[in-house]
């Protein structure tokens, strides 16, 4: 009995895998756009994002709020070039620190001040921080040439009434420590341009005394409780930025016009329910930014293409304050969240700047983001 053979046509199994590969060709194009229309896909790009973030040491806080995930990878890119060019420039600094007038000092191990530094009065500047340092010495009047006190994220609770007596001193930081109040000697340091107060989070005035700085032209005092402005800074006839920011601020005086240099006004995170039309009078202001979820009343020439000024209004997304038994800790993840929202602020700032270069015409516009 002989073998079977089966013979087909050629032509026939063509026809039917070609038949097939059309198939799979359709139900490839249907998975796809399935896909593009369901929600796999986002959940995928903001799976692979957080990933990303993670890998990069990205606090969970920066990209996810209320449950929803942040994608806006050109602002945390922005954040993070930000902290590389201040890491390559502190290295820079340091590699500048082999000049005998300049201090630095960092690390929590460090609880005060090393009893050597009272001898070496030549310095100019100090560069402190990130430790758990609480005072800072009344015999830091010896320091007659000091130009720069660089003192943020420490423990400072007071600042002695000698500082008053630092006569070239150009710039103070006592940013995000544990200050309640400012000595009124620090009017007398008449050649200040620069004073940064932010982030201590209990600050609630400053002294008239300090109405005597005339060459200040920055002053940041955000993250506080000022309910108003201070009057001393209504005197400071030079000053050019001033970030009040996340304070408990219900109005701006009528006066506020006084401050005819002003380019730079941060008031978003306050409790304004509308904007005076004195803020008009001040020509030379290019930006403004407040919280606009409270905000009733505004002039409307605020926004007004004919005016150089950048009016951004944010949408404030407050979280719900949870109660907590540890008040210091509180306290510290408070201070790490201002940080934060200012770095997010700095990089959005920055990147206003960067659409200088693009036709006025497209630059004209009212911003609004959440923060």
């Amino acid at each position: 009995m002989g073998h079977k053979v089966v013979v087909f046509d050629i032509s026939v199994v063509r026809a039917l895998w070609e038949t097939r590969v059309k198939k799979h060709k359709a139900w490839q194009k249907k998975e796809k756009e399935r896909l593009e229309k369901s929600a796999l896909e986002k959940i995928k790009e903001e799976w692979n994002f957080v990933a990303e973030c993670r890998r990069k040491g990205i606090p969970q806080a920066a990209y996810c709020k209320n449950g929803f995930v942040d994608t806006s990878v050109r602002l945390l890119e922005k954040i993070e070039r930000n902290s590389l060019t201040r890491q390559s420039s502190l290295s820079k600094e340091r590699d500048k620190q082999s000049s005998p007038f300049v201090f630095e000092l960092s690390g929590e191990q460090w609880t005060e001040l090393p009893d050597s530094l009272k001898e070496q009065t030549h310095l100019k500047e100090w560069h402190i921080s990130n430790t758990l340092i609480q005072n800072i010495p009344t015999y830091i009047e010896l320091f007659q040439a000091m130009r720069i006190l660089d003192l943020p994220k420490n423990q400072i609770s007071r600042l002695p009434a000698e500082i008053g007596c630092l006569k070239n001193l150009k710039e103070l930081n006592v940013s995000f420590n544990h200050l309640r109040s400012i000595p009124p000697e620090l009017g007398d340091c008449e050649n200040l341009e620069r004073l940064d107060c932010s982030g201590n989070l209990e600050l609630t005035e400053l002294p008239f005394e300090l109405s005597n700085l005339k060459q200040v032209t920055f002053v940041d005092i955000s993250a506080n409780k000022f309910a108003s402005v201070p009057i001393c800074v209504l005197r400071m006839c030079n000053l050019q930025w001033l970030d009040m920011s996340n304070n408990s601020l219900n109005d701006l005086p009528q006066d506020i016009d006084r401050l005819e240099e002003l380019q730079t006004f941060l008031l978003y995170k306050n409790k304004l329910t509308y904007l005076p039309y004195a803020l008009l009078n001040l020509k030379k202001l290019t930006l403004l930014v407040v919280s606009g979820d409270h905000l009733v009343e505004l002039p409307t020439a605020l926004c007004d293409s004919s005016t150089p000024l950048k009016f951004v209004s944010l949408m404030d997304n407050p979280l719900d304050n949870t109660q907590c038994q540890d008040d210091v800790e509180v306290m510290e993840s408070e201070r790490d969240r201002q940080c934060f929202d200012k770095e997010v602020l700095k990089a959005y700032l920055e990147d206003l700047k960067e659409r200088e270069s693009v036709p006025s015409y497209t630059t004209k516009v009212s911003f609004s983001l959440q923060l």
